[in-house]
């Protein structure tokens, strides 16, 4: 099954990047287009899923982008690298579940790379190093089409997230590949391309 893969050097604005996914949401269920990952990064933004709330707002002077993912309200900045997919469940496993595994395993198997030892957690969603949360993942699904995706923390500046409770966790438990690895980060797209590409043909 072919997927495109598209790798953005320019940090490409949340709200663009929200709608070409939901465009390429709607050709993909016309059978108009192919399935796609996106790995790119955001200029500063904070965006709410459908379970946030504004009591997760502690600056209130922030905006909050409003997006139809899962999940609460969350942090994209430079140093992050973002991994977005549309992807047909119609011609794979109808089984979220087993997405979901296939996103931890990756982003698992991506920070062993830098001998970083993470984890998933069944009740918080995400991969946790100790107690500190270093990805984050939000997906929907509509007709079997699932898009959105997951995010993590490489070289970001943590102190924006004392303006927010991320998803809604103590803004403290948050971490990164560069507070947790004294590896070099050379070219995480083409790491991670690999690694989630290999990993989709399980799903």
């Amino acid at each position: 099954m072919t997927i495109q893969v598209k790798i953005s050097k320019k940090k490409i604005p949340y709200k663009n990047a929200y709608l070409f996914l939901k465009k390429r949401v709607e050709l993909l269920k016309k059978l108009k287009s192919q399935e796609m990952i996106w790995i790119l990064e955001h200029p500063l933004t904070y965006t709410g899923g459908i379970r946030s709330n504004n009591s997760e707002i502690l600056d209130k002077k922030i905006k909050i982008f409003k997006t139809n993912r899962g999940g609460k309200i969350t942090l994209h900045n430079p140093g992050q690298k973002i991994v977005y997919f549309v992807l047909d469940l119609n011609k794979r496993k109808k089984d979220i579940k087993n997405l979901v595994r296939q996103i931890e395993l990756t982003i698992v198997e991506f920070l062993k790379l830098y001998k970083i030892k993470s984890r998933p957690d069944k009740k918080n969603i995400g991969i946790w190093v100790g107690d500190k949360k270093i990805a984050a993942i939000g997906i929907r699904v509509s007709n079997w089409v699932a898009y959105h995706g997951f995010s993590i923390n490489l070289k970001n500046n943590l102190k924006y997230y004392k303006k927010i409770v991320p998803c809604g966790l103590n803004n403290t438990k948050v971490t990164s590949v560069k507070v947790e690895s004294n590896i070099k980060i050379i070219e995480p797209e083409m790491k991670l391309k690999k690694i989630f590409l290999k990993n989709l043909k399980n799903i």
